[in-house]
């Protein structure tokens, strides 16, 4: 059997052992190509029947910014405020209204959430989450520091960038360059042998 090529341990660094949550940003500006390039390696991240319910929204002006503050928590506010770019990562909890275009092979799978509400967020819910973790592997791939973070009211959230739509927030992630020495001492891990079965 052919070998499958893997990552050098300067790529997994960059992904995993080395990458730290960011919590202070440096003052330089994120383009927009970057964020393209963000996404356009992160959608490629399995999903549920190709599912693809998140939707991301970019905060990347101060007055956008703004409109997230009243819904932040206090311990969230700095970070926020130091990031070039927050981006918001939602659930479309009507994903299954593309099914037909996203998993041609089985079209008629979109009966399954029609009418199964609690399915339907389920779903929504695990594969969005899902797509967020990609949405961080692939933001530090292409060289930004991520702060993902819970720690505000999604329902505020929701009405303030969601409303009108099927779009729920699932967590906020800041984005930029990371202020050197902003980034908390390496939190322990748990052991292989200490959360993992061999059955």
């Amino acid at each position: 059997m052919k070998k499958r090529p893997t990552l050098k341990s300067d790529a997994r660094a960059l992904l995993f052992t080395e990458a730290r949550t960011a919590n202070l940003f440096l003052d330089e500006p994120v383009a927009p190509e970057t964020l393209k390039e963000l996404y356009e390696l992160a959608k490629w991240g399995p999903t549920s029947m190709n599912s693809c319910p998140a939707r991301i929204a970019f905060l990347t002006t101060p007055e956008a910014k703004k409109r997230l503050m009243p819904a932040l928590f206090d311990g969230n506010i700095a970070r926020v405020e130091s990031a070039p770019v927050v981006a918001v990562i939602g659930q479309d909890l009507e994903f299954f209204q593309h099914l037909p275009r996203l998993f041609p092979h089985a079209p008629e799978n979109k009966k399954i959430f029609e009418d199964n509400e609690i399915a339907a967020q389920m779903n929504a819910f695990r594969n969005a989450t899902l797509q967020g973790a990609y949405f961080i592997m692939a933001a530090r791939a292409v060289g930004l520091d991520c702060g993902p973070m819970s720690g505000f009211d999604n329902a505020e959230v929701d009405r303030e960038f969601f409303s009108g739509t099927h779009v729920r927030s699932n967590f906020l992630c800041s984005l930029g360059y990371a202020e050197p020495g902003a980034r908390y001492d390496r939190g322990p891990r748990f052991d292989f042998e200490e959360v993992c079965q061999v059955l």
